[in-house]
């Protein structure tokens, strides 16, 4: 728990709350991301990065970018391969949401925000899917009112 109050700062209070659960992973274990920090914590994302960036500091983690932040040093101890970008699997996950009927033709996908808490990735990694939707042709921009699905005869054939 927190001490919203209290004379440390929340960042050095969550590096310590993370430094504990670090101990009990392998070098190579994947860490929450700064997305994720700040959801379970109820923090901005600065501090989520400044708690993050303590444990750099420390030697405790390494970052990858694109890919997370890992237990030890890097080379240190392999870690698991990632046999599917992120962004891709969350663009399959928005499709199967699409064909399953959950999102329907000319309605609007999630937002940025929300994906980025439901998923617990960057937004970068978000708009990298939705990306890869629109050039696929699962989804449609328009300016200043969002993305939605494209109707089912733009839909790519299998």
């Amino acid at each position: 728990m927190l001490d919203h109050d209290g004379d440390t700062h929340l960042y050095l209070q969550i590096a310590t709350i993370l430094r504990e659960r670090i101990q009990r992973l392998q070098p190579g274990a994947l860490m929450p991301s700064e997305t994720g920090i700040q959801c379970e914590f109820g923090v901005a994302r600065t501090t989520a990065r400044r708690a993050v960036r303590a444990l750099r500091n420390e030697g405790l983690v390494y970052t990858v970018q694109g890919q997370g932040t890992f237990v030890g040093r890097p080379g240190e101890a392999p870690r698991e391969a990632q046999r599917t970008p992120l962004y891709r699997e969350i663009a399959d996950d928005v499709i199967g949401r699409i064909r399953r009927g959950e999102i329907s033709p000319r309605r609007p996908v999630p937002s940025e925000t929300m994906m980025t808490q439901s998923y617990g990735v960057a937004r970068m990694t978000v708009r990298q899917a939705m990306a890869t939707l629109r050039a696929e042709g699962w989804v449609y921009t328009v300016p200043h009112r969002g993305t939605y699905v494209s109707p089912q005869e733009n839909w790519p054939e299998d």
